[in-house]
């Protein structure tokens, strides 16, 4: 099998404990990879004064695909979210959140099925913000031809590729007739290039509540960056929460794989966090390096893991510790 190296950064919070499961279950999957690991976030920040090591940045550049764990931005020092930070730096414009049920993992929903595309590089996390006096704040919500046509033909080229039936645009066009009403525009022109898919349009807080109403009712969904945020989370609350929602970042010349949760501090170092979702996103990695039948072997592993029911962390139900857990899955494969 070739070998592929890539980046690793290891933030903090629960972020070591769940990279030593992931990277420990990907050896034991034999992946075939090799890694150049990175610690970031606040612990390297008081200690090197940077949030990144320039060597962190070198490497990703080198090898263009980073598994990345939660990052803890300090607060109250001026600097803006890592994760955004890293977006824009290397246009990983598409962000793919799948949220798929388990039957092993109780909900009240069942049969959830939905691909998040979200848009990565602008609207409101553009950032473009304004201090007019002491009592008035401006946000400059951004929408451009350029960012809408690729992660909607990125939604587009998905549902076509694997079979999916529809895609449907969330907007907020109804109120913001200009950029969000340019968002659905473009999203129709584009779908005129997709006649076997299936276009429907929704207004993004009608679509908080059918998602949590008739969640099966959505394939594909397709949508700026601050709806996708918020969707995306609720969206993992259908499936049995964060601990279960894998994520990618995609641009043109680079790829970031990261669990959507956050790094947990209040649990960090008590050996129970959950690396499911890290994981998660480590196959779609996977996938991406054309090792798909590692990350099938993987996702199948996790699902008896699930299924059994005997070694899951206190998130899932259980009372087993990620060591366990992890144990018990590089047992199964």
């Amino acid at each position: 099998m070739e070998k592929n190296t890539i980046t690793v950064f290891k933030g903090d919070g629960i972020g070591p404990e769940i990279t030593d499961a992931v990277l420990k279950i990907l050896d034991a999957a034999g992946a075939g990879l090799e890694y150049e690991i990175f610690r970031v976030g606040a612990a390297e920040y008081e200690e090197n004064g940077a949030l990144i090591p320039e060597a962190g940045f070198a490497s990703f550049e080198k090898n263009r695909v980073l598994l990345k764990s939660p990052i803890t931005t300090p607060l109250g020092t001026g600097f803006r979210s890592l994760n955004v930070m890293l977006r824009k730096k290397y246009d990983l414009y598409a962000n793919m959140r799948p949220a798929r049920s388990n039957s092993a993992v109780k909900t009240p929903f069942e049969n959830v099925d939905i691909v998040m595309f979200r848009e990565n590089t602008e609207d409101l996390y553009a950032g473009v913000e304004t201090q007019v006096d002491q009592d008035t704040a401006h946000s400059i919500k951004i929408i451009t031809r350029k960012c809408s046509e690729r992660i909607i033909r990125a939604a587009f080229g998905y549902a076509q590729k694997n079979g999916r039936k529809k895609v449907t645009c969330v907007h907020k066009a109804n109120i913001m007739k200009i950029s969000d009403g340019l968002f659905r525009d473009i999203f129709y022109e584009v779908s005129k290039e997709y006649p076997q898919v299936q276009a429907e349009d929704k207004i993004v807080d009608n679509v908080a509540m059918q998602l949590v109403m008739q969640p099966q009712k959505f394939d594909v969904i397709v949508t700026e960056n601050l709806y996708g945020d918020i969707l995306s989370d609720l969206t993992s609350g259908l499936i049995g929460g964060l601990g279960l929602l894998p994520s990618s970042n995609m641009g043109e010349d680079f790829a970031m794989f990261e669990a959507v949760h956050g790094s947990a501090p209040d649990i960090a170092g008590k050996g129970i966090a959950n690396p499911t979702a890290f994981l998660w996103s480590a196959c779609m990695m996977l996938e991406h390096l054309g090792k798909q039948e590692t990350a099938v072997k993987i996702r199948r592993a996790v699902d008896e893991v699930l299924r059994q029911g005997t070694a899951l962390t206190p998130d899932l139900g259980g009372t087993a510790g990620t060591k366990e857990y992890t144990e018990e899955i590089i047992r199964q494969l």
